[in-house]
């Protein structure tokens, strides 16, 4: 019983190890990636910018020799100018600012975390009151967008099951007979079947490709951009990036105008939403690399670390390229690992098929434990007192804070 809990001990400790190991080889990759970024758009933009300042430095001069007007006053009236752009005024005549549709307009864009910057409140009553309609705004936003990763996984679960079990009819390993709601109970083909994280992703991407497509058919002859900018447009405002340099629904009237706010409201919507999810699975995969990088940077440090990955029970991370293979357990390993149903979980893969069809609904919670058990290589011990800790149904971040709550109650 005591070596029991010393290895429990030493694989949690081993786990909190592996997880620093893991965010700062993320960090490092992070800041790289910033710097090669920067450079990259430093070379492409900068050139652009010095183009157009010298061109409108000619312009003030022209204008200030044509009309008898000193540059210092010129840039007086400029600077105003500016000022009453940020309060929403514009040269051209634009819609209102702040009326009830562009006020609906603005905290949609605040819940979202898009946040243009085209309407901004200019008042201190306004700033203090959006403080707190931000906090709790944003939060159940970001609820809304995890519940609804939840159901559109389920979804493609659902479909990518259908898919393998009429492929197994048609090539006879399934017997015709058996019923669909019984199939994955008494079939082995597909008793521990899961989909594969990049099928996931490749749907997802596939998806917001489309959307994105289809949004900036939408906008190029409404808006009167080109279709680059309209894509530009879509993927800096589903990402919930906004710059805020092209903001749709702007003009002051447009054809059918209504309704095409309500079709963008939705193509928004669906954007950030389908985006979010993809970003997610992203991540996953991300991590795997990450696992892998690990592995091979321990390799080379230390000599016996296949010996000691496996008295700690460690499962190799997926390494980018490998072929997913199937492994199969004896009844002593499934009573080990009592918190992983189906045993091992396979790398790269997502939910257990058999627990989808038997209880019809995954939570994220369920979810994110399979995942993070894929990526990390063998389920996280939780104590049972922290699993009522209120955080134990949590989704994303919530998630995440049981399991570090747990990590932190093992180690004292």
């Amino acid at each position: 019983m005591m070596t029991g809990r010393r290895l429990q001990g030493c694989r949690s400790r081993f786990h909190i190890n592996e997880d620093n190991g893991r965010f700062l080889l993320l960090a490092v990759l992070i800041a790289l990636y910033l710097l090669c970024g920067a450079a990259i758009f430093s070379a492409i933009e900068r050139p652009w910018e010095l183009k157009a300042q010298d061109q409108w430095n000619r312009t003030l001069h022209n204008f200030s020799g044509a009309f008898n007007v000193s540059l210092a006053e010129l840039r007086t009236l400029l600077r105003e100018y500016e000022v009453a752009i940020a309060a929403g005024i514009r040269a051209d005549s634009l819609r209102p600012r702040w009326d009830f549709t562009g006020a609906f307009y603005f905290v949609g864009t605040v819940v979202s975390t898009i946040g243009f910057g085209m309407t901004t409140p200019a008042t201190v009553t306004g700033k203090v009151f959006l403080i707190f309609y931000g906090l709790l705004g944003c939060a159940s936003t970001i609820l809304f967008f995890n519940l609804f990763l939840e159901r559109i996984i389920t979804l493609l679960a659902v479909i990518m099951k259908a898919c393998r079990e009429r492929r197994l009819r048609r090539n006879g390993l399934m017997p015709p007979t058996i019923h669909r709601a019984s199939a994955f109970s008494q079939s082995e083909s597909l008793a521990g079947w899961k989909p594969s994280v990049y099928y996931v992703m490749m749907i997802l991407g596939i998806s917001a490709i489309i959307l994105s497509c289809c949004a900036s058919a939408m906008y190029t002859p409404i808006e009167g951009w080109n279709y680059i900018d309209s894509l530009y447009y879509c993927f800096v405002t589903f990402s919930t990036i906004g710059f805020g340099d092209l903001v749709s629904s702007q003009n002051a009237a447009y054809e059918n105008q209504g309704l095409y706010r309500f079709g963008n409201f939705l193509v928004i919507l669906m954007g950030v939403c389908c985006l979010y999810s993809l970003f997610n699975v992203i991540s996953i995969i991300i991590k795997q690399m990450l696992n892998w990088m690990l592995k091979k940077l321990e390799c080379q440090c230390c000599q016996g670390c296949h010996k000691s990955n496996a008295f700690l029970g460690r499962r190799n991370a997926i390494t980018p390229g490998s072929r997913i293979r199937r492994n199969h357990f004896s009844m002593e390993a499934e009573q080990q690992y009592d918190s992983d149903i189906d045993g091992r979980r396979l790398s790269g893969e997502m939910i257990s098929m058999r627990d989808l069809t038997a209880s019809n609904k995954v939570s994220l919670a369920i979810m994110q434990k399979h995942l993070s058990e894929t990526a990390n290589g063998f389920p996280r011990t939780v104590c049972m007192s922290n699993r009522h800790n209120g955080f134990s149904d949590g989704v994303g971040a919530l998630a995440i804070m049981n399991n570090r709550l747990a990590e932190t109650s093992d180690t004292r």
